[in-house]
C-alpha cells in the first residue's frame, strides 16, 4: 500500500482520512489499518474511493497493492459492468476452480445486509466456468424463504442481465446489499420482491451501484 500516495491524492482532493472514513461509513482506525496495509481494500471500497477521489478505479489499484495477480478472475471489467477487482496483497494468487465468498451482515430496512469482507474461496459452478469476477455470497436473514434459507450459499454472475422473475443481489450506496426478486426497471425505479413477509421495494436509480444476477445455490454453504 502507497500510503504517501494516498495521503497526496487526499490533499489534492482538499479533503482528510477523516473524511475519507465517514464517506465510507467507516471508522477511522479502519481507513487508518487500510492505508497501513494491515486491511484488504475491499471491492465496493475500491470504487468509492475513487469517486470520492475524482480519479479512475485503475488508477486507486495501481497504488494499492505491489503487484497484482495477472488472471482473468481479477481483471477490471468494462465500465457500468459487474464489479471493480478485489484488492488482494501481493502474491496471494487462488486457483481458477474456485470463487470467492462475500461476507455480509444483518442490519438495515427492509432486511438488508451490509458487506463486509471476502471470507474464502468455494468450488467454481459449471454454470460459471470461464466467467470473470463470478462470487459467492451467503444469505443473511429469512427475507427470501422459502426459496433460500439463512446460510445458503447463492453462486452470482456479475455479467449476466437480470431477468423478470429471477434473483438479484444488488449493491447499493454505502456497502448495502439486498437479495430480492427482480420485477424490473419503472423508469429509473428498481422494483424489486421480497417473498418473507411479502413486500415489494421500489429503489431510486441513483441509490444503485449495482445489480448482478443469482444463477445457483449450495445449500450445504
Amino acid at each position: 500500500m502507497d500510503a504517501t500516495w494516498f495521503h497526496q491524492a487526499l490533499e489534492r482532493a482538499g479533503s482528510t482520512q477523516a473524511d475519507l472514513a465517514r464517506h465510507l461509513r467507516l471508522a477511522p482506525s479502519a481507513v487508518s489499518r487500510m492505508l497501513k496495509g494491515e486491511r484488504q481494500m475491499k471491492q465496493l471500497e475500491t470504487v468509492q474511493i475513487a469517486a470520492f477521489l475524482g480519479i479512475s478505479p485503475d488508477e486507486i489499484l495501481r497504488h494499492a497493492v505491489a503487484e497484482t495477480v495477472s488472471s482473468p478472475g481479477l481483471e477490471m471489467p468494462r465500465p457500468g459492468r459487474g464489479r471493480p477487482p478485489t484488492v488482494r496483497p501481493a502474491g496471494i494468487a487462488r486457483s481458477p476452480d474456485m470463487i470467492p465468498i462475500r461476507s455480509a451482515g444483518r442490519g438495515g430496512n427492509d432486511q438488508e445486509m451490509f458487506l463486509q469482507d471476502e471470507i474464502g474461496y468455494t468450488p467454481r459452478p459449471a454454470n460459471l466456468g470461464g466467467v470473470r469476477a463470478a462470487y459467492a455470497i451467503y444469505m443473511v436473514g429469512d427475507s427470501m424463504e422459502p426459496r433460500y434459507e439463512q446460510n445458503w450459499l447463492l453462486h452470482v454472475n456479475p455479467f449476466k442481465p437480470p431477468r423478470r422473475g429471477r434473483d438479484v443481489v444488488v449493491y447499493k450506496r454505502g456497502q448495502v446489499v439486498l437479495i430480492k426478486q427482480f420485477v424490473g426497471w419503472e423508469g429509473d425505479i428498481l422494483v424489486l420482491r421480497q417473498l418473507n413477509p411479502p413486500d415489494t421495494l421500489r429503489i431510486p436509480r441513483a441509490e444503485i451501484e449495482d445489480c448482478h444476477l443469482v444463477v445457483g445455490t449450495d445449500q450445504e454453504g
